[in-house]
């Protein structure tokens, strides 16, 4: 694999991508809506309990789950579209005849998708550490951000959720002729992530450090199996006699 060709690639799905405005659109909204709607829910949720001491930081952690979900959840419309976007505009075959390889047009389209949803994350998370440092030292009397769980979510859990919903729908995106089915398909890395989050909501497991990085941990695993299913999978030569 050679880096300089890999980001060939990526610069010219990032051109394709800016084009596309709905795409640039959904990645600002979504952090957006996600860094601007916790602070307030966190705000409804202090005037309805009877003692916001012990609710708040409870209910500040689970959110800070959703950038981990989202990391999953905004390459879909970039990855998913990576394969399946040259096809409909007819540049397919003109890339995979170029003097690049596989893994250099893998590598590449999984950097378009994993920078910008990386960005746009980071972006987002400071946004709301912002807004919840405000209401927590009036609320509470100390800022609640930055501590080891964000830490841990933003550091290993966010790159990793990412790079598994990258590493899949660009695999997804390699087999599927139609960009719809590719993106319904490439949804799939979000269920198990939401599920998490909906065990930390009911109790049934805590935002511990040591539990963050047993997740870790079994995204490590599963990225690796992810990216070496992609690499295995993706053939110039099926996929131009597939496509056709």
């Amino acid at each position: 694999m050679r880096l300089a060709k890999a980001w060939t690639v990526t610069a010219k799905d990032f051109k394709t991508f800016t084009k596309r405005r709905t795409i640039v659109y959904y990645l600002i909204w979504f952090e957006l809506i996600v860094s601007i709607a916790m602070p307030l829910i966190v705000r409804f949720a202090e005037r309805r309990s009877k003692d916001p001491a012990v609710v708040l930081p409870r209910v500040i952690s689970a959110f800070s789950l959703w950038f981990f979900i989202g990391a999953a959840v905004l390459p879909v419309s970039i990855a998913s579209y990576s394969l399946v976007g040259e096809k409909v505009q007819k540049s397919l075959e003109p890339l995979l005849a170029a003097p690049v390889s596989d893994d250099d047009i893998l590598v590449g389209k999984g950097l378009a998708a994993l920078l910008p949803t990386l960005v746009a994350t980071y972006c987002g998370t400071v946004v709301l550490m912002i807004l919840i440092d405000l209401f927590s030292v009036g609320r509470l009397g100390y800022r609640n951000y930055p501590n080891w769980t964000i830490g841990v979510i933003l550091l290993l859990l966010v790159p990793l959720a990412a790079l598994f919903s990258v590493g899949f729908n660009v695999l997804i995106s390699a087999r599927t002729n139609d960009v719809r089915s590719a993106q319904q398909l490439g949804s799939l890395p979000i269920i198990p992530l939401a599920g998490l989050y909906v065990l930390t909501e009911i109790g049934v497991i805590t935002l511990s450090v040591t539990n963050l990085l047993v997740v870790a941990a079994v995204l490590a695993a599963a990225d690796v199996v992810t990216i070496a299913a992609a690499l295995r999978a993706f053939r110039r030569d099926a996929i131009l006699t597939s496509w056709r």
